[in-house]
């Protein structure tokens, strides 16, 4: 029998039944539209967060100094209890970094974290989820930061000690509508502030204003909220190729302020935009542990109804079998034939199921902030795991009726 033979009458048995085609694909499709769907947002979260938030959190061409590393969530409790035991980054360490770096555009200083509804106040009105950050002026350049109108912090600002505040867009509209807020006076934590500034907006990244936060100088910010332990010192170069050589002259000048030595382990992190993607992706990688499971369990499911069907259409063509080994049919043809239809089924599920988790993935991108990127690698994956079920549970039920006897067969009703 020729191989176009065969395909056909495949395709034909497949037109020919498509209500008990889909049900018996179901498991597959299913399971093959998870596979692509994930992927895709899980890889479109990968490029966003590398392209968007890591940029906007450290910067392509800058590098931070930290106490705490960004990935301590995954430090067990022996290293946890190492990291509370590192000494907190002072102005001494800054100014060292500050001399080891004369090429740098700007070294810079700040602390702070999110502060309740009640902390930003302006005659009765609050404005919640804001970020309080005491800062340098350097940090402004640092953030790639613009004033839309007033002036940004200035080193007399930091050296004064002044209750001054500079405002994110979304801080300022939310809490002064129409008014100027321009030497208007709002109170943080209860502090007052002379508003001197407001930044130009830099937008949302998956729902995550870039813009509901207020700047206070770090002098002034440690009076009011303490001496933290989360200072961390920000360093921008004019270009990302010079980050390398850069960190390693920080580190040099941080553990000569630190007093370490040689044989001694740093007690400071240097992190880079790459370490926020690296820390996203360790995240990321939960997901990927789960879905072969997930995944497999479906497969298996739908592998298993596919042969059952199979079986089912072996005892209906039973005479149809018997008429074709009468006429010449070998046991090759009659097992190929039933293997091409077993396969033909599976990867018509692995193209649904592609198709089907392309669509899911866009619609999510489209009505949610997560985005979604479908790679070459999943769809290859997903309908190469549709053939593969094909010929892993066709096998069976070909062989059954490769095997039935001529005579036998033909006598079936």
């Amino acid at each position: 029998m020729r191989h176009a033979d065969v395909v056909r009458i495949a395709a034909a048995q497949i037109r020919g039944n498509p209500l008990r085609t889909f049900f018996t694909l179901l498991g597959i499709i299913v399971s093959v539209a998870f596979l692509v769907a994930v992927v895709a947002i899980i890889q479109g979260m990968n490029a966003y967060v590398r392209e968007n938030i890591a940029g906007a959190v450290v910067g392509t061409n800058a590098f931070q100094v930290r106490r705490t590393p960004i990935q301590v969530g995954f430090f067990d409790d022996e290293g946890w209890a190492k990291v509370q035991r590192r000494p907190r980054i002072t102005e001494r360490d800054a100014a060292a970094v500050r001399a080891a770096l004369p090429d740098a555009e700007a070294v810079a200083m700040q602390t702070g974290w999110p502060t309740p509804a009640s902390d930003i106040l302006w005659r009765g009105r609050s404005v919640g989820s804001v970020l309080v950050f005491g800062i340098t002026p350097e940090y402004q350049v640092v953030q790639d930061y613009r004033i839309a109108s007033g002036r940004a912090l200035s080193a007399v600002d930091i050296s004064r000690r002044m209750p001054v505040a500079v405002l994110g867009a979304e801080v300022a509209e939310k809490l002064f509508e129409t008014v100027d807020p321009i030497g208007q006076e709002i109170r943080v934590a209860g502090e007052r502030f002379t508003v001197i500034g407001v930044n130009e907006p830099k937008g949302r990244v998956l729902g995550q204003s870039f813009d509901s936060f207020v700047l206070l100088p770090l002098p002034r910010f440690e009076m009011r909220y303490g001496r933290r332990l989360t200072t961390t010192i920000s360093v921008k170069m004019r270009d990302a190729e010079e980050i390398a050589g850069a960190m390693a002259r920080a580190e040099e000048a941080m553990r000569m302020s630190h007093g370490l030595r040689p044989a001694e382990e740093n007690d400071f992190s240097l992190e880079t935009a790459d370490a926020l993607v690296d820390f996203w992706k360790s995240l990321t990688r939960i997901l990927f542990a789960v879905i072969p499971a997930v995944v497999a369990i479906g497969v298996v499911v739908g592998g298993i109804v596919i042969m059952n069907i199979m079986l089912m259409a072996v005892s209906e063509r039973t005479r149809e079998i018997g008429l074709r080994k009468a006429v010449g049919a070998r046991k090759q043809d009659i097992e190929r034939q039933f293997l091409v239809e077993t396969i033909a089924l599976a990867a018509l599920g692995g193209v649904i199921g592609v198709l089907a988790g392309w669509a899911f993935a866009f619609l999510v991108s489209v009505v949610s902030p997560l985005p979604a990127r479908i790679t070459w690698w999943s769809v290859a994956l997903a309908l190469g795991l549709g053939a593969g079920i094909g010929v892993l549970f066709g096998v069976y039920p070909a062989r059954r009726a490769a095997r039935l006897d001529p005579i036998t067969a033909m006598r079936s009703e």
